[in-house]
């Protein structure tokens, strides 16, 4: 007989530990995607995540006898806080096993709750095995993160509060996937109710399971899954949420962790809230749901803004792939002249737009390699400035989708080099405003030559530049009046031990 969730969510037991969250607004993205895009906040519950509506409601129609063995689960980390909760709540045991992988913050909190964190694998799936073997071994019983319809029932609950806090028109509401709980709670009861909605569901590009399980029409076992979105990390979905999904679910998107990003700092632009990348996945793949329609505006979005425990460390990962993920930087290696002056061409080219990456070493006595981000209001942006670099006769290289650049190369641009005669280094500091690089280049006399540069906005009120400069002795002088004038704080950084183990040739 089939299993009536539409019953099962209207009667689930979760309001004993759980919250209805609002259902907001979001302006600044509503006005920039051209939708109403309203946020489900379930990083409000009290540990921030939907996960305690689903653990709580497995847990709490256990019998006295089950509650009396204890409970065991395998988590990422957010069904780990709502088992640990619940488990308080209820006064039982409860073990949890969580991926060594784990962001710390969710480790503690769980163990703020007085459960015991068992770590073992690097994803949920190694994480789930571990715990089957333990759950065997103690009899204790297994609280699943998403494929027991206890817990889907749970999740669903938030179908029904989207229902009733909206009642008018909703084109489409958008939910994270991991391993298919959410979106199969929220679909089954959705779709009763308002078949007319679309129920769209999000992942990342190396954590697809359901999207090619869909794509298949049978469970795929993905051999690796991509951990950046950890709460995501599923190698392979729930036999019961898979054929809720292929019942219910519209549409799968997939996003990648640039995308991910931009949409944390998107929430974070409108609500002042961080959410870790599952809790962001959902707003993503509303932002790629509209950038696809193009000209069809106006409809009413909802997406679950499901969890907010961000490793804080992961904040600088983060600001630095937004921009891109926004599309809002484009990156280029632009081989400019080996002469002086060059730089400050180079420069007037690029006009106005804000210079966010400013890498280079010289290398060769007659041409330039420069790492250069460029600000950019939309992508087509980067065709053009790469139109006036091929103009000008130089020739410029679009990194802007290269993974490699972006995570290793803009960070090994240099080293030491045999060219660099009479090079002093200096490190300075200016007020940080567009156009503030060209200004600070364009005060630089022509008559010493810029033997290494390295620059990168990292949104701080000033700008911090480190410049290697050639400088002949019988210039001193000159160069001190120089440095007088520029206005700037500075500091001289060629005796730096540093410099001479990695950027000045031994001998020099």
């Amino acid at each position: 007989m089939p299993i009536d969730y539409l019953k099962r969510i209207l009667t689930a037991r979760v309001y004993d530990v759980a919250r209805e969250t609002p259902l907001e607004p979001a302006p600044g993205l509503s006005e920039r995607i051209g939708h109403r895009l309203l946020l489900k906040r379930e990083d409000m519950q009290s540990v921030f995540s939907f996960k305690l509506r689903g653990a709580y409601n497995k847990m709490v129609r256990l019998s006295e006898e089950e509650r009396a063995r204890g409970v065991i689960a395998a988590s990422a980390g957010n069904h780990a806080q709502g088992v640990a909760l619940a488990a308080q709540h209820l006064g039982c045991r409860a073990v949890i096993v969580m991926p060594v992988t784990t962001p710390a913050v969710k480790v503690e909190a769980v163990r703020a709750r007085q459960a015991q964190v068992v770590l073992a694998g690097d994803s949920y799936s190694d994480a789930y095995s571990h715990a089957l073997s333990l759950q065997q071994k103690h009899g204790l019983i297994f609280v699943h993160p998403f494929d027991d319809p206890d817990v889907i029932a749970g999740q669903g609950t938030i179908g029904m509060e989207i229902l009733r806090q909206h009642p008018d028109p909703i084109e489409a509401i958008f939910v994270a996937i991991g391993g298919g709980g959410l979106i199969g709670g929220i679909a089954a009861y959705v779709k009763q109710i308002r078949p007319e909605i679309q129920i769209i569901g999000v992942q990342t590009d190396d954590s697809n399971a359901m999207a090619r399980s869909l794509a298949c029409g049978e469970r795929v076992l993905l051999s690796e899954v991509g951990l950046f979105s950890d709460g995501t990390a599923v190698k392979q979905v729930g036999l019961e949420t898979f054929a809720l999904a292929r019942q219910f679910v519209d549409e799968v998107i997939c996003v990648n962790t640039d995308a991910i990003c931009a949409a944390i700092k998107d929430v974070f632009q409108d609500t002042r809230s961080i959410m870790e990348p599952a809790g962001a996945l959902s707003i993503a793949g509303a932002k790629a749901w509209a950038e696809r329609r193009g000209q069809a505006r106006n409809k009413t979005l909802v997406a679950i803004a499901c969890g907010a425990n961000m490793n804080f460390d992961r904040l600088r990962f983060v600001s630095e792939r937004a921009e891109i993920g926004e599309q809002r930087e484009a990156i280029f290696a632009v081989t400019i002249p080996e002469e002086r002056g060059s730089f400050k061409r180079f420069c007037a080219l690029i006009g106005e737009r804000n210079v966010t990456e400013f890498n280079y070493r010289m290398s060769d006595l007659k041409r330039a390699h420069v790492f250069v981000g460029i600000q950019i209001l939309e992508r087509q942006e980067a065709n053009e400035i790469a139109a006036v670099f091929a103009r000008d006769g130089l020739d410029a290289i679009n990194l802007t989708d290269d993974e490699m650049a972006k995570l290793h190369i803009r960070h090994l641009v240099g080293g030491s080099s045999w060219h660099a005669k009479d090079e002093r280094l200096f490190r300075f500091e200016f007020p940080e405003r567009p156009g503030a690089l060209s200004r600070f280049l364009s005060q630089m006399r022509p008559d010493w030559n810029i033997s290494l540069f390295h620059y990168r906005n990292h949104g701080a009120d000033f700008g911090r530049v480190l410049v290697g400069l050639q400088v002949p002795q019988t210039d001193e002088a000159a160069f001190q009046h120089f440095l007088e004038g520029l206005g700037y704080p500075h500091l001289e950084e060629t005796d730096n031990p540093a410099y001479h183990l990695f950027l000045r040739p031994q001998g020099h």
